[in-house]
């Protein structure tokens, strides 16, 4: 994949990314909302490995960038054929907050329903994360359920989430010609 909007950029994840992806993905102040306030502990090897499997038949694991910079990552994960589950992360503190989200959210979604048969994405969030259910309920998604008490956190405590959905029909896109 490889979209733009503006001087924002979705790509895919490469070899090249291993090392920012690291660093991202064991910071703890950048996963601790995700429920890892110790970071994933991974290495180069690892994501590099990962990377190498992708496909848009699978998984797909891509770099957010803006005026050509990283800022942060995605993915999306294919459920059944035409069932995508995604995710988002603006990993640099200082390009949060700005409104990117929704707007590299909707080219990931017009993406998707574009040039792939995809009838139906889904995401969950933390219960607590209401910044982000704000933005995908901005988006169109609807809250399908809620999992209390669903996992355990690094530090030990019970997590819960929410189930979004989005069907192609209830999408409302963010990007402005």
């Amino acid at each position: 994949m490889n979209c733009t909007y503006r001087n924002l950029t979705i790509r895919n994840a490469n070899a090249k990314d291993c090392s920012l992806l690291a660093t991202w993905w064991n910071d703890g102040s950048v996963m601790a909302h995700a429920g890892f306030p110790y970071g994933l502990n991974t290495n180069c090897n690892k994501i590099e490995n990962q990377i190498a499997n992708d496909s848009d038949e699978t998984k797909r694991r891509l770099i957010l960038e803006r005026d050509n910079e990283p800022i942060g990552e995605m993915s999306f994960t294919v459920q059944q054929k035409t069932i995508v589950e995604i995710g988002i992360k603006i990993c640099d503190v200082h390009e949060q907050n700005k409104g990117l989200g929704k707007l590299f959210l909707s080219m990931l979604i017009t993406e998707l329903y574009k040039n792939k048969k995809i009838t139906k994405i889904i995401l969950d969030t933390n219960l607590e994360n209401k910044r982000a259910q704000h933005v995908y309920e901005t988006l169109g998604f609807r809250k399908i359920s809620t999992k209390y008490d669903s996992w355990t956190d690094q530090l030990g405590n019970k997590q819960s989430v929410v189930d979004y959905e989005l069907l192609r029909d209830d999408f409302i896109s963010f990007l402005k010609d």
